[in-house]
């Protein structure tokens, strides 16, 4: 045998037995209703040293909050010119998690099961909702003028007949109006007095326009939200009975000869959506499949291809996602995550670079970054 055939040998059964040692891929997990299996962080390419660090550092990361989040929200909302809480609040939990890989469980700290408010995150539940709209052609095109379908009066100024749906999901509206006793100034981020631009040409986190999106698309569902949720998403993807989508004490409107409750998309006068963290992880799982639970498509892949696409005058944001578009957002983290974000570190971080999904709550702002670099670095292997 000459010395090539030797060497071609060698170097075949090298490659066999280095292929026979990588570990087998284990396929895509989805718990069941009750039941969600945990794994080892071997079997899942975790580090468990590692892992046991950045568990240890979680533990220590609370945010300091009171207890009592409506004395929070009443120091927070001090400043604005329109303070008043109108909606319910809750006290919290401590500082709590889970990480998911592969979609099995491998770490989880506090009490995961307590239902929080979540604040912001809920915007996250709005967009998706809001595409489930647009999968059944209610929605029929996102650069359509909301008015056009939406006719309560909210859209018949020349300046807000211009209001897209994107535009609306994507926070660059500048609607302009008041709604459940909030004018959209009480939130105007940039400045109280500062002028509208035409809507499209200001990013704002603004929610009594996010809960101006919430209102419009319960008129064209006709049907309350958490309804619609909980039918179409929360129920197949198993999530317990527990959470809760509040809207504003004042929050209701006729529709059909109905009084129905319009929910709210965030908790920063109080309402938005409660969940324990286990709930928001089965709903990061399902953002981390891009709507497909366990083979059925709940929300179109497309509908989370637009939700997670980066909006050009703000680029770490997309329809009530935030993303993290040249790693500027958390540069620990890969720049294909994308994040369910809400006041006092309320996190739903999906990593479709490591199949992984992280819930943290309460969590000290200053230190998620440094939080999603230890669990970055546990990865072993994809």
């Amino acid at each position: 045998m000459t010395t090539t055939a030797r060497r071609t040998i060698l170097l075949f059964t090298t490659s066999l037995l280095t292929t026979s040692l990588l570990p087998t891929p284990l396929p895509p997990y989805f718990p069941p209703r009750g039941h969600w299996d945990h794994k080892s962080p071997a079997a899942v390419g975790i580090d468990s040293a590692r892992l046991a660090a950045a568990v240890a550092f979680a533990q220590g990361a609370d945010n300091g909050w009171p207890t009592d989040v409506g004395a929070q929200l009443r120091i927070t909302t001090a400043k604005e010119p329109y303070p008043a809480i109108v909606g319910p609040v809750k006290d919290r939990a401590q500082t709590n998690g889970v990480i998911i890989r592969h979609g099995y469980i491998v770490a989880e700290w506090g009490d995961t099961k307590q239902v929080d408010m979540t604040f912001s995150v809920a915007k996250s539940y709005l967009s998706t909702v809001a595409g489930l709209a647009f999968d059944r052609g209610l929605i029929p095109d996102v650069d359509q003028p909301e008015g056009a379908l939406i006719k309560d009066g909210g859209f018949d100024s020349p300046h807000n007949a211009a209001i897209t749906w994107r535009m609306h999901l994507n926070q660059t509206s500048e609607w302009e109006g008041t709604l459940w006793d909030k004018p959209d100034v009480a939130d105007r981020r940039l400045g109280y007095d500062r002028q509208l631009g035409p809507p499209g040409t200001i990013w704002e986190y603004n929610d009594v326009r996010v809960n101006r999106l919430a209102l419009s698309v319960l008129r064209l569902f006709r049907k309350p939200l958490p309804d619609v949720f909980r039918d179409e998403i929360a129920a197949p993807i198993g999530m317990s009975d527990s959470w809760v989508w509040h809207g504003y004490f004042k929050a209701y409107a006729d529709i059909d000869g109905k009084r129905m409750a319009s929910v709210s998309g965030g908790g920063h006068w109080g309402a938005g959506f409660w969940a324990s963290t286990l709930d928001h992880a089965r709903f990061g799982l399902l953002a981390l499949h891009h709507g497909n639970w366990n083979g059925k498509q709940l929300v179109s892949e497309k509908w989370f291809g637009l939700a997670t696409a980066p909006t050009p005058i703000r680029p770490n944001y997309g329809f009530m996602w935030w993303l993290n578009t040249d790693r500027k957002q958390y540069p620990a983290a890969s720049a294909n995550s994308f994040f369910a974000l809400g006041s006092g570190g309320n996190v739903i971080w999906v990593d479709p670079d490591h199949d992984l999904v992280a819930v943290i709550r309460w969590f000290d702002l200053a230190k998620i970054d440094q939080f999603m670099a230890l669990v970055t670095a546990t990865v072993t292997n994809p």
